[in-house]
């Protein structure tokens, strides 16, 4: 294994970190791409705030040249964005049976039981939590938005609601509290302090413990075109190769790796402490490594491409909704996603292209998309309307979208999926 490693230079000067890689300290002077000014993704808009003024930021995404580390800057708190959320991972079918599959999984190679003890960061509503519970092994959620914590512990799965860093971690651990098992999912990459978080993660893990992650990959990210998956709720865009120098710099390492189609093309990375001998590097960790490297992640000109790309596709996107708008056809929305919020606000697509849009989530349901105002309704509007596209924000759920909604054939309706380019499929 390479055991060349970075140390983080700046940690907690946040008046330095406005301007300098959250990871190593490293002026940012590297434009990864510009997506304009937009509002907080997640950020849905009531009928009575529609004629408030409603807060934009900047959405100018950097890559450190040291580290590699592609990031946004912190221009709102976690605190401002995620003490309250809309994002139930529950409604998502395929996500639900992903949870699942990884419980079965880990539980088996890791030999999990009634003695073990399994720590989940961001547990949003115990989703994933709930499957260890039904094998009757000991859980514990950590999640910062109250009203997502407590439909969590509705379900019997115990939640503490706090954000995770340090001062969390030594709390749980004189509480007597450490993880055989600790999991993330999609949660380093929201994390402003990534060296706290990683420091934190280093604390509450067990000696001979295992911490998994997930989070989507840049490597896919790029190649896919996935520009929309940028929001400010994603405050790092992450390869192997700079988590395993975050890692590294707080004593932890990579030991395996694995790759998936969720979220448009994600990481799973196996980490524990650098001194457990128990744990071997395995080959797919040297693999996908050289893989990186050979497509030029440890080259700053290797990340001077996207932006062009992204363009490329809010050009295709348009064209095809003028085209269709001149022709008379109606066009809605599928899902109220964070992504689809980036997409739509820097396209400059708001109701003169999307009638509407619906989601499951009945949270969401009533209100509008923030910055197009476009409103959500339940599914069944659908049925109602019956219109000539359907336009799938959450393209990475396409699949499932088409089989839930397949009844939009009957009158002769279309799917539309914008990501990586525009694909119509009657």
């Amino acid at each position: 294994m390479n055991t060349t490693t970075l140390q983080p230079s700046i940690q907690n000067d946040t008046s330095v970190n406005r301007c300098g890689c959250r990871f190593c300290g490293t002026v940012l002077q590297h434009t990864f791409v510009d997506l304009g000014m937009s509002p907080l993704c997640e950020s849905y808009v009531a009928a009575e705030q529609l004629n408030q003024m409603e807060p934009f930021y900047p959405l100018h995404v950097y890559v450190c040249d040291r580290c590699f580390l592609v990031q946004l800057q912190e221009y709102v708190s976690p605190q401002d964005i995620f003490s309250h959320y809309a994002y139930f991972s529950s409604y998502s079918d395929s996500w639900l049976q992903h949870a699942k599959n990884y419980t079965k999984k880990v539980t088996e190679r890791f030999k999990l039981n009634s003695s073990s003890h399994v720590v989940e960061i961001a547990s949003n509503d115990g989703y994933l939590l709930q499957y260890f519970v039904s094998q009757g092994i000991p859980v514990l959620g950590i999640e910062p938005a109250a009203n997502i914590a407590e439909v969590a512990i509705t379900k019997g799965i115990p939640t503490t609601v706090k954000f995770f860093g340090q001062n969390t971690a030594d709390e749980l651990v004189a509480d007597g509290t450490q993880a055989d098992l600790l999991i993330g999912n999609n949660v380093l990459a929201h994390v402003p302090d990534i060296n706290d978080f990683v420091a934190a993660c280093k604390i509450l893990l067990k000696p001979e413990g295992v911490i998994t992650m997930e989070f989507p990959h840049l490597m896919r990210l790029m190649e896919g075109n996935q520009f929309d998956t940028i929001y400010h709720e994603h405050f790092s865009y992450l390869s192997l190769l700079t988590v395993e120098k975050v890692f590294a710099a707080h004593g932890l390492t990579i030991f395996d790796v694995e790759e998936f189609s969720t979220h448009g093309g994600s990481l799973r990375i196996y980490g524990c402490h650098l001194d457990d001998n128990s744990k071997s590097i395995s080959e797919d960790v040297k693999d996908l490594r050289a893989r990186e490297e050979a497509a030029g992640f440890i080259n700053i000109e290797r990340y001077f491409s996207f932006a062009e790309k992204v363009k490329d596709t809010k050009f295709q996107l348009l064209e095809f909704l003028i085209a269709a708008k001149r022709q008379g056809k109606s066009i809605v929305g599928y899902g109220a996603p964070g992504k689809g919020n980036t997409l739509l606000n820097y396209c400059g697509i708001r109701e003169d292209f999307l009638d509407y849009t619906v989601d499951r989530n009945p949270f969401k349901q009533g209100k509008f998309l923030p910055g197009t105002h476009i409103p959500i309704f339940h599914p069944n509007k659908i049925q109602e309307t019956k219109p000539d596209y359907l336009l799938i924000l959450p393209w990475n759920l396409k699949n499932e979208v088409m089989s839930q909604m397949s009844f939009v054939r009957d009158w002769g309706g279309k799917f539309v999926v914008p990501i990586p380019e525009v694909n119509v499929y009657a």
